[in-house]
């Protein structure tokens, strides 16, 4: 059984086993080029500037702070999958 996603959602920091920034990078390592680019945004409660930078120089497509703001969140995503 294949499994499609058309994005990925990741906790920046917080996560048990492996946080969003070492998923993220393993993701863009895989050696299929369509799983490895799959948009991956950032939902954090860090929302500084800085961690929006960090979300994007470890391979992330996107960040969006928490409390999720919807129509924040339905902008970056659609940013992402190429919609303006």
């Amino acid at each position: 059984m294949r499994i499609s996603y058309g994005y990925g959602w990741r906790e920046a920091k917080k996560m048990p086993v492996m946080n969003g920034y070492e998923a993220t990078k393993a993701i863009r390592s895989l050696r299929n080029p369509e799983l490895a680019r799959i948009p991956i945004l950032a939902m954090t409660a860090n929302a500084s500037d800085e961690d929006r930078k960090m979300a994007l120089e470890m391979g992330m497509d996107g960040h969006v702070a928490k409390p999720i703001d919807v129509p924040r969140l339905l902008t970056a995503l659609a940013e992402m999958v190429g919609e303006k």
